[in-house]
């Protein structure tokens, strides 16, 4: 079992993460007009997301996402194995990241690359979230639900609070660079999504090659990918069969948080995201 490794006030995982890099990534690197950027929450879709780009990049053709994994298609700013790829990769870069956005590289906001921000149900994200890291070794292990509930509400988990998080991300909305998704949207208009994620990159898809974006980036796609599941991921890493690729839903959360705890967090929530419009938040 692993602990934190702490940085600027935010808990990263101690395996792949190490102060260096953090500090590097945020003062040092060159974000360059031309890349993409994909920033979440954890647990928030990001894998689907990076799967539908890759695969907008490829005008639907799947050799890409089936011949090399996920993580080094678009790696991860801030972790070890992600941060090198980044520097030595020459012409366009397709890039992920969770970092909050004190953290995010200061080139990011004088350039004119683009960043898409999926935002999800922060309840399916603490459901998400709880399973995923109660099944692997990166991080303290949560006893349970209710010890992750309190601890996801203080900000006390990987990558600091989702409430400071998507409220500092959010806002950038306004910019011309800058695209809200949200997952809950994803899930019931997908095409629509992909549509909008097509003009926001400037790419023109054919319908038939949209067709082919939308079955090789499905839940069941992704699932049975193995350069998509992390199925690739060491078993030191993973433990009691952790699988990325839980269940893709939304609304899971009902089936696992009380309705005392459903109103402790929603208090929270009016408290923390007062004065965002209610759009932004298409769950509730």
């Amino acid at each position: 079992m692993s602990d934190y490794i702490w940085f600027e006030g935010i808990p990263f995982p101690a395996l792949g993460y190490e102060k260096k890099i953090l500090e590097e990534s945020r003062d040092k690197f060159v974000i360059r007009d031309e890349d993409t950027v994909i920033l979440t929450y954890p647990k928030s879709g990001t894998n689907w997301l990076i799967e539908t780009v890759c695969l907008i990049q490829t005008k639907g053709n799947p050799k890409w996402i089936q011949s090399v994994p996920i993580w080094e298609r678009s790696p991860w700013i801030e972790t070890q194995n992600g941060y090198p790829l980044l520097i030595n990769k020459e012409g366009p870069r397709l890039m992920s990241s969770h970092l909050p956005i004190h953290l995010f590289p200061k080139s990011f906001f004088s350039s004119k690359a683009k960043a898409i921000y999926v935002i999800r149900n922060p309840r399916d994200v603490l459901v998400s979230g709880y399973f995923f890291w109660y099944k692997s070794n990166l991080i303290k292990k949560p006893e349970s639900l209710t010890t992750y509930f309190e601890w996801f509400l203080k900000g006390n988990v990987v990558y600091g609070s989702w409430f400071e998080h998507t409220r500092d991300w959010l806002s950038m909305r306004e910019r011309d660079n800058f695209l809200v998704l949200s997952y809950e949207d994803m899930k019931k208009n997908t095409r629509g999504t992909v549509e909008k994620i097509c003009d926001f990159l400037g790419m023109k898809l054919e319908p038939d090659e949209l067709d082919l974006v939308l079955k090789y980036s499905s839940f069941q796609a992704m699932k049975e990918n193995k350069m998509s599941n992390f199925s690739l991921v060491p078993e030191d890493v993973i433990t009691n069969g952790l699988a990325l690729m839980r269940k893709g839903m939304t609304g899971d959360w009902k089936n696992h948080i009380t309705v005392t705890q459903a109103e402790a967090f929603d208090k929270i929530f009016q408290e923390k995201m007062t004065g965002f419009p209610p759009e932004l938040f298409p769950w509730k």
